[in-house]
């Protein structure tokens, strides 16, 4: 077998909300959506680019290390002799001579490039902290986004009988969905909203595939366990028609979980360091009073709704 090789731009070891027991994390590079909230903006592009964190730079102690070592002219300083990235033309860099340079960490590339033997190997040191239960979480990004490095490092998991997880929009092919399905324990899939306009105006894509896919699934002969995730953002998807609308999607399918998660912005400055506006810096909050709301009427319904990480594994 090809040892392909995937890009990965965090493993987090000892998470605890990601599925079952203790798991290590694995977030892939990728992802078809670009929800205006998202909290891991730097996972949308398939491939290594640059991030400029101001709180970590020392420019204000006088640190001049990365000055000239951009070739493209991507890299200035402003007034205050602060770096300033042109992302217009540091989205076209291979080579990241100013992060290389930065041992603050400042400049940073997001995304690294994985054989399936290192991350397995990486898998392997981890198990001997999981205990019983635990196991390892494909999130993102999409991990669907790099369907034949997943699927390899799948199997690969399988054989040493390690437990899987994945965090996903099933935003793909219906083959390449149930195929990486197969070799899945257990799975959060994400729903956005039911409208397919309001879908696509914030999160970049119909909702079409994603919810034909979930019905695929539901009708297959597949046995993980499947939990449905909705981040709740206030005008957006949090109104009652959009709740029954999902209601009656997960009855229809007979599917009888859901995490419904509060908004949070924990991935603004994230925006800012990739020189992108974020659109929801003074709304999108829902309070915790709604959230109950909202969960009734799930459990009105005969759905398990679990808010936050409060799901039950």
């Amino acid at each position: 077998m090809v040892n392909t090789k995937g890009l990965i731009f965090d493993i987090q070891s000892f998470s605890v909300h990601d599925g079952p027991g203790c798991r290590t994390t694995v977030f892939m590079s990728g992802c078809p959506l670009s929800c205006r909230w998202c909290a891991n903006p730097e996972s949308w592009v398939k491939k290594p680019h640059i991030m400029f964190s101001e709180l970590s730079c020392k420019y204000e102690k006088g640190c001049r290390i990365c000055k000239d070592k951009c070739t493209k002219k991507g890299l200035s300083f402003d007034k205050e002799n602060k770096p300033v990235l042109n992302f217009n033309i540091c989205k076209y860099c291979t080579t990241f001579e100013c992060a290389k340079a930065c041992y603050q960490n400042a400049l940073k590339v997001c995304s690294k490039e994985y054989s399936t033997e290192e991350l397995m190997n990486i898998l392997t040191r981890d198990s001997n902290n999981w205990r019983s239960g635990g196991g390892v979480t494909f999130s993102g990004g999409d991990p669907l986004s790099q369907s034949n490095f997943l699927l390899e490092i799948l199997k690969k998991c399988k054989e040493k009988g390690i437990h899987t997880a994945i965090e996903t929009t099933a935003y793909s092919k219906e083959e390449i969905f149930l195929d990486v399905m197969k070799h899945i324990d257990f799975a959060f899939i994400d729903i956005k909203h039911m409208d397919r306009e309001k879908h696509k105006d914030k999160a970049g894509v119909y909702n079409d595939l994603i919810h034909s896919n979930i019905t695929s699934l539901a009708k297959s002969s597949w046995k993980g366990r499947l939990v449905l995730r909705m981040p709740v953002i206030h005008g957006f998807n949090d109104n009652d028609d959009n709740i029954l609308q999902l209601v009656k999607f997960m009855n229809f399918n007979g599917l009888v979980e859901i995490n419904i998660l509060p908004f949070h912005r924990l991935g603004e400055s994230k925006w800012t360091q990739l020189g992108q506006s974020y659109d929801y810096s003074l709304e999108g909050d829902v309070s915790d009073s709604r959230l109950k709301e909202i969960q009734n009427m799930f459990l009105q319904n005969s759905i398990v709704c679990y808010i936050g990480h409060d799901t039950l594994f």
